[in-house]
């Protein structure tokens, strides 16, 4: 096969979203868990926005002049996340995934990122295997949680919207918790106005930039983001990536009407510090 990589175009969305969506879907059908995008048309509109950001790195891989697959960077301020990656059903099981997690574990070398991470499906075991030879850890074991909005509210826990004058307390606390900071994010949940903070004794104790996939929840205790979680009028997308190891929690969600969906695993290449706090992962890390 003649395998050729280049940079992603706003005009590869379409494609790219369609061999997105049936990857996912043969993928989670296979194993008998929901898909994780609801159409076409959804994928193809993720790509799109991906192509288009500026932090983002895309690359496309093409046989014979035809699109087979893509991968996506994530570059925020200390870490970089990987996704989504996705090869068209065809060509599975072939060097285009390799190849792809190569391209974009290089270009965040040459950019300095000393930590790379990413999130897996815990039943596809193929990825496990190519992320693992890869370099990559597995961290921390997930469980995606969906349900009906709770309408809870935790007693001297009050939670408002993130606004920019958050920034730095939210992205400080980040540091604490994590050991890096991500107020790339921060500010792109402000510019969608789909972040919130929460406040305790008078400070922003904990912060997510949305309960969902595609989002990041960080807190100083259990308590924090059981305030976030009980004040998110929805769980976007597939829902949100609870540790699962964070028993207490856990128990709080299903005592609460949440269901786990399904198993991931976060997985992290280089520089991982265990968090000194409580957190919710995004897809990404």
């Amino acid at each position: 096969m003649n395998i050729t990589l280049r940079a992603g175009k706003p005009e590869d969305a379409a494609t790219t979203g369609k061999i997105c969506y049936e990857a996912f879907k043969t993928i989670s059908e296979n194993h008998n868990f929901p898909k994780d995008f609801p159409s076409v048309e959804a994928a193809a509109g993720l790509t799109a926005m991906l192509f288009s950001r500026p932090d983002v790195y895309s690359v496309v891989a093409e046989i014979d002049g035809e699109t087979v697959g893509s991968n996506f960077l994530w570059k925020d301020v200390d870490v970089a996340g990987v996704g989504p990656i996705t090869v068209n059903r065809e060509t599975q099981n072939s060097t285009v995934g390799r190849m792809l997690m190569d391209d974009v574990l290089r270009h965040a070398d040459e950019s300095g990122y000393r930590s790379v991470r990413l999130v897996q499906a815990a039943y596809h075991n193929r990825s496990l295997a190519l992320y693992t030879k890869l370099g990559f850890d597995t961290v921390e074991p997930l469980s995606t949680i969906q349900g009906a909005p709770l309408n809870l509210k935790i007693e001297s826990y009050e939670v408002r919207p993130l606004t920019e004058n958050d920034v730095a307390e939210a992205d400080d606390l980040c540091y604490r918790v994590h050991g890096h900071r991500r107020t790339g994010e921060l500010r792109g949940a402000i510019a969608q106005n789909i972040g919130s903070v929460v406040e305790h004794a008078g400070r922003i104790t904990g912060y997510t930039t949305t309960l969902g996939f595609f989002g990041h929840t960080v807190g100083e205790t259990n308590e924090d983001l059981k305030a976030l979680i009980g004040a998110s009028k929805e769980f976007a997308g597939a829902g949100f990536l609870l540790p699962t190891r964070n028993n207490e929690l856990m128990r709080w969600c299903l005592a609460n009407g949440l269901k786990i969906v399904q198993p991931m695993t976060l997985m992290s290449k280089g520089l991982y510090r265990e968090p000194q706090g409580a957190f919710i992962p995004s897809i990404l890390y």
